[in-house]
């Protein structure tokens, strides 16, 4: 799925526009593990473009050391677990966290993106 690999390399970019970008007009950004007072939904693109718009104001993404796509049965669903290290911005501490997430496309474009990340490392950015 060339959609993962345009994603990553947008967040490194810090184009955050661009990674919204990668959404349908419809598409929706779903948090399962979201705390209390974070979204765990998002629907459409304006809405993941206001939520990413201030990412790398809190982190600064370096490098995807590990990335392991898993395709589906179906051709437009794939699971992708990867490692995201970097700095936490507000406080200069080194960021590392692993992700697993579930990707649906149409027509190259996320129609949903399920993000299952921790939602315990929230305490190290607000430092």
């Amino acid at each position: 799925m060339d959609v993962i690999q345009r994603a990553l390399q947008l967040l490194l970019d810090k184009d955050m526009i661009g990674f919204a970008g990668l959404w349908a007009e419809d598409g929706v950004a779903e948090f399962p593990f979201a705390p209390p007072g974070w979204p765990s939904r998002l629907e459409g693109r304006s809405a993941v473009e206001d939520y990413v718009r201030d990412y790398a104001k809190t982190l600064d993404i370096k490098a995807f050391p590990k990335k392991v796509v898993h395709r589906t049965t179906d051709p437009d669903v794939a699971i992708v677990e990867f490692d995201a290290e970097g700095v936490v911005v507000p406080t200069g501490e080194p960021y590392r966290s692993s992700y697993i997430v579930v990707i649906a496309t149409r027509d190259g474009e996320i129609v949903n993106y399920r993000d299952y990340w921790n939602p315990l490392q929230l305490q190290e950015w607000r430092a």
